[in-house]
């Protein structure tokens, strides 16, 4: 608790246990800061480290039972008497500064975003012009299913829409060609990945689904 703090010591108390009963709960490390906190309660603060090993605070979650009393804030609560009580404030920053947000996971990535966050998931790079609509299509199915995906309408030879795939860091090079078209598949290469794998549709987004969900 701050030296400077708003309310007594026994809901400072109550507020801090409550918070190491949510951690406890949460099953991660943590460590308690003594003397630490908004001056209207006790907080859970997030520290990272970035490329360079500096430690940064990005997210924080306060409790706070002072604001609430000195506002006169009240709910009524559930039940048949509908009892008013004072409601428990809680502040919370999920990324702490954007900017600095940001610049961590930059550093951290290097540019190379993992597909669940990435503004470049995939690209579509048609073989010749006469590939562009079924690329087109393969673009539009997937932005249907909620993915960013671009598609290379230039008339420059495969190679170098795949070079420039690459070094733009795309996560999945897309090529259709004659073949593709005619299957209603696409070869798929994957970033800092030599190897190329021929994929129905229907199990490309599956795919893609599994890459975002093992995320979480």
């Amino acid at each position: 608790m701050p030296e400077s703090h708003m309310g007594d010591l026994a809901t400072w108390k109550k507020a801090e246990a409550a918070l190491k009963e949510a951690l406890i709960e949460f099953g991660k490390p943590w460590e308690v800061n003594e003397g630490d906190g908004a001056f209207y309660g006790p907080k859970i603060d997030i520290t990272v480290s970035d490329a360079l090993s500096r430690d940064h605070q990005l997210a924080t979650l306060q409790l706070d039972f002072q604001l609430p009393d000195r506002f006169k804030l009240y709910y009524s609560a559930e039940g048949e008497d509908g009892k008013m009580e004072r409601p428990v404030m809680i502040h919370r920053a999920v990324l702490g500064s954007v900017e600095r947000m940001l610049a961590v996971l930059l550093e951290h990535y290097k540019g190379k975003w993992p597909f669940w966050l990435s503004p470049r998931q995939a690209i579509v790079c048609p073989v010749s012009h006469t590939a562009l609509p079924y690329a087109l299509q393969v673009r539009d199915q997937l932005h249907q299913a909620g993915y960013y995906v671009d598609v290379d309408t230039s008339d420059k030879t495969i190679q170098k829409k795949v070079r420039q795939a690459q070094i733009a860091q795309y996560n999945y090079i897309l090529v259709v060609g004659g073949e593709e078209v005619q299957n209603g598949q696409v070869s798929v290469r994957v970033r800092d990945k030599g190897d190329v794998t021929v994929m129905s549709m229907e199990s490309l987004l599956q795919h893609f689904k599994d890459q975002v969900e093992a995320f979480h």
